[in-house]
């Protein structure tokens, strides 16, 4: 970095080129600028750049090297650049790009290159991490085991989430992704896991709506919001997502288990898309460029769950994309399905209905499966889902008014009391005991004979029983018919409502 721009910085990159200045023979490298716009900037000179080296332009803007061409380089600029102008010098740094993490990014928000958006004084972090690295060898990954409680009741019984799984949320805009996202972020209170939450290309309401939403709850204590918002420059909604990766990935190789919410990356393609043309590269399907499917694998391949011999760490990834009428076979949508190991389908037909969160079981997986559950809660769940799909497949027929034996007309008829039980409000995540509860209180048949307020009021004894004590989750299943059934054999008095925050 040039001596004589070192005045120009801001404090934060003052001080820090204050602090590795030595004394001694400098040769410098010079370019110029020969056009900036759109958030990108071509340069000629600097014969020794290489792909994300940071270049340093007149006035203390920064640009990051993207694009090598014979006689120019192509580069994404950092800042908004204003002030620029063809001419201007330009300096070639032996810096990459890197974000400060640490303890004291908690409860800020920021933007990719980690300066505060909150009005607060920039974190002062000791340790930096390269946005964009490589993910953990194999030797040094472990099976993902162990599970990370959602407080939904649907994906903790039937689509399971485990630490340091990949799982996708997919659907059409309206659908609810990102509620579900905050209301999994909610469910980590109390429970160790240090979430970070990425905001690609949104519009500032909505990034202080999920900001408001996280203080009200208290949640902002154990996590981290990275923003680029949709006013932001191309380059800086690009690099969003691994600027998220690398606080967390900090945090996991300190041991800790961390949670990352990419919202969302079919914004992020387009934004790499529009970078990828303003930087003269060959378009291809959709005009996206042709490793917009590497993209997104290097990013999520670093979600993973160490080794107890690396750390013992782990970062769970959940990134959201979206839907064109529900078709998941469009070319962005197939890509994170590739890549994850299951999604969960939100379908607007359901929304539609008001059954919320809108979860199409039918067309939702999670290849952990009941490898990320306690073995009571994946035996019960088993016997559930197979009466839940049985259900969707026989409530077909009713519709042409067939006449159906019994049997049938039990099975409908406790499908359909399962289909208001995974109805549940936002801000509402339920405790693991609860979650249980209810799963053998319905095998056991407690509301076979309920509707409606009868329900509400079974699932409210329920949270408040399991919630004040409770009972062990590894306790045998005949204690857990036991319990559940003494729990709704008590008055109602006292009792929570069903959608309290756990």
């Amino acid at each position: 970095m040039p001596d004589a721009g070192a005045a120009d910085l801001p404090l934060d990159r003052r001080e820090r080129w204050l602090a590795g200045y030595r004394f001694g023979v400098r040769v410098n490298e010079y370019g110029r600028l020969l056009s900036v716009g759109d958030g990108v900037a071509w340069i000629e000179g600097l014969p020794n750049a290489a792909l994300e080296d940071i270049i340093v332009l007149d006035g203390g803007a920064e640009a990051l090297v993207y694009q090598l061409a014979p006689q120019r380089i192509g580069a994404i600029l950092l800042d908004s650049g204003g002030a620029l102008t063809a001419g201007a010098r330009a300096t070639l740094t032996d810096r990459r790009l890197e974000i400060g993490v640490g303890d004291t990014l908690l409860g800020r928000v920021l933007d990719p290159l980690g300066r505060p958006l909150d009005g607060a004084e920039p974190p002062r972090t000791v340790l930096r991490r390269p946005l964009d690295a490589t993910s953990p060898p194999l030797i040094e990954r472990d099976f993902v085991q162990r599970p990370l409680y959602t407080g939904n009741r649907v994906l903790d019984t039937l689509i399971p989430i485990g630490r340091g799984q990949r799982q996708l949320l997919i659907g059409d805009s309206g659908t609810g992704k990102t509620a579900l996202a905050l209301d999994v972020v909610l469910r980590q209170r109390g429970e160790n896991v240090r979430c970070v939450y990425v905001l690609i290309g949104r519009k500032r309401s909505d990034v202080a709506a999920v900001v408001a939403t996280l203080r009200a709850a208290n949640a902002l204590a154990y996590t981290t919001v990275v923003v680029a918002e949709a006013s932001a420059l191309p380059g800086m909604k690009y690099l969003a997502p691994f600027a998220g990766c690398a606080i967390a990935e900090a945090w996991m190789d300190a041991g800790h288990d961390t949670l990352v919410v990419y919202d969302d990356l079919s914004t992020h393609a387009q934004a790499y898309r529009e970078l990828s043309l303003l930087l003269r590269r060959p378009p291809g399907r959709e005009a996206y460029p042709g490793d917009i499917f590497y993209l997104h694998a290097r990013l999520l391949e670093r979600a993973t769950a160490r080794a107890a011999g690396s750390g013992g760490g782990s970062l769970t990834a959940l990134p959201i994309a979206q839907t064109e009428q529900g078709e998941i076979a469009d070319y962005i949508p197939t890509n994170p399905i590739s890549i994850t190991d299951g999604q969960v389908f939100l379908d607007a037909r359901l929304a539609a209905q008001g059954q919320l969160p809108a979860i199409d079981v039918s067309r939702s997986v999670s290849r952990i499966g009941g490898k990320a559950q306690v073995r009571n809660m994946r035996d019960e769940a088993g016997r559930m889902k197979l009466d839940y799909l049985q259900f969707l497949e026989l409530e077909v027929f009713t519709r042409f008014g067939a006449k159906l034996d019994a049997s049938m007309e039990w099975r409908i008829r406790r499908g359909r009391v399962l289909r208001q039980i995974f109805r549940q409000p936002r801000l509402a995540p339920w405790p693991a005991a609860a979650q249980l509860a209810w799963v053998v209180a319905f095998n056991e048949g407690c509301f076979d004979n309920d509707s409606g307020d009868a329900i509400e009021r079974k699932l409210a004894r329920l949270l408040a029983s399991a919630s004040d004590g409770g009972a062990a989750l590894t306790q045998p299943l005949d204690a857990w018919r036991g319990q559940v059934r003494s729990w709704l054999a008590a008055p109602d008095a006292a009792l929570r409502p069903a959608s309290a925050v756990a």
